[in-house]
């Protein structure tokens, strides 16, 4: 008999994890998400998302929907105080498609593979109830969870509040820099604003993605309401801070692609220990839900792809044995290195950056080798860490 799963959410986390499970034929999915897909589709934008190498090779793997029509991202260009410093070339190319048609083309071709939807919201006192009828119960529901009761892991740092206040747009009207690939523009003791060439429903965009220092001169968006609002607060911000941007934008027909395209938001970093007990039932958590990271090092959809692959392959492990909670810590010791390394790198980016890292961005200007390096930073958060924390990167080779 086949077990029966039921995720929680149905992000990133909950769709890489039903198509890793849809790999064997060992397991009936249901998804509960209290939206359908075309509710997905014509809502507002959910985040800003870069998939880099690891997690496009997972999706290939797990034969999820491909987009060719996205442009292919080459390289991560790194400008500080208004001068470009570099452009590093990743090892293999990453993409961004906009989470509103990700999200709704994998759950009608998840619907169409076998995977049962059930639109309702599930809250806390409904776990007691679901955990008499699922072998496990996977909690994805990514920034609004967790609704299973995980404890706050002590052993990470917690910021008190948000260290950074994130808007961002989806942006028609907007050249493109050569070659093809991530921009993060860096005002020192200020904030962030990253340039994403993304593909929507409306064909492709360039996400304008601002992460600002609250109270400092990029937190402008407090008071946008409308998409008319937040274009002019952009092109208003490139004027004062960007000029770069704001030279390849063509004011004729720059637009947000569609009024619901832009979004603001401010994330307090958190993990949580991402398992617990319910009547008796081991609850896993996986992505946002349990290992919420700011943005700035675009990690969120990437760590989720990660920690869902982990969590299946803990599950195929112990299919015979039975899944409790030697299953469960089997899950979080393998993934705890990698999320170690994300949170710790990316709440270090938002401080003030460390004198040898600051010296290796510098040298990323004159070394192509280092700057490329950089670049795959993103792709290997690992690597960040390490040079970072461990002081024995490249410019001590």
């Amino acid at each position: 008999m086949n077990k029966k799963i039921a995720i929680l959410g149905c992000g990133t986390a909950g769709i890489h994890l039903a198509y890793e499970l849809l790999s064997k034929p060992y397991f009936e999915v249901t998804i509960f998400t209290k939206e359908t897909a075309e509710e997905i589709r014509s809502g507002r934008v959910r985040s800003t998302q870069v998939h880099f190498s690891p997690a496009l090779t997972r999706e290939e793997r797990y034969h999820m929907p491909n987009w060719q029509e996205a442009k292919k991202l080459h390289t991560v260009h790194i400008s500080v105080g208004g001068k470009t410093l570099f452009s590093g070339h990743l090892d293999n190319h990453a993409q961004s498609v906009d989470q509103r048609l990700y999200f709704s083309e994998c759950m009608n071709d998840l619907e169409q593979k076998g995977v049962h939807f059930v639109y309702q919201k599930v809250t806390a006192d409904q776990l007691t109830q679901l955990a008499e009828s699922y072998d496990l119960i996977v909690d994805c529901t990514g920034r609004s969870g967790p609704v299973a009761p995980f404890q706050l892991n002590r052993g990470f740092e917690q910021p008190k509040s948000p260290l950074r206040k994130c808007s961002a747009g989806y942006f028609h009207g907007v050249r493109h820099a050569e070659p093809a690939g991530i921009i993060a523009h860096i005002i020192p003791g200020e904030g962030e604003l990253f340039e994403i060439p993304a593909y929507t429903e409306h064909g492709q965009t360039t996400v304008l993605f601002v992460e600002a220092i609250p109270g400092g001169k990029l937190d402008v968006f407090n008071r946008v309401r409308h998409a008319i609002d937040f274009k002019t607060a952009m092109i208003d911000l490139t004027e004062s801070f960007f000029p770069e941007i704001r030279e390849r934008m063509d004011l004729e027909v720059l637009d947000l692609c569609d009024e619901q395209a832009f979004i603001r938001t401010a994330i307090r970093p958190k993990v949580h220990l991402p398992y617990c007990t319910v009547n008796g039932k081991t609850v896993i958590g996986c992505g946002d839900s349990v290992i919420l990271n700011d943005p700035i090092t675009g990690q969120g959809d990437n760590t989720a792809s990660f920690v869902t692959e982990q969590l299946f392959l803990s599950l195929i492990e112990d299919l015979d044995s039975g899944w409790n909670e030697a299953t469960a810590e089997k899950y979080w010791e393998r993934i705890k290195p990698y999320v170690t390394h994300v949170i710790g790198w990316s709440n270090a980016m938002m401080k003030p950056l460390p004198d040898h890292v600051l010296g290796m961005i510098m040298q990323g200007a004159e070394d192509s080798a280092v700057a490329a390096h950089i670049a795959k930073w993103f792709e290997h958060p690992t690597t960040a860490y390490n040079d970072f924390f461990e002081k024995n990167g490249v410019l001590s080779q």
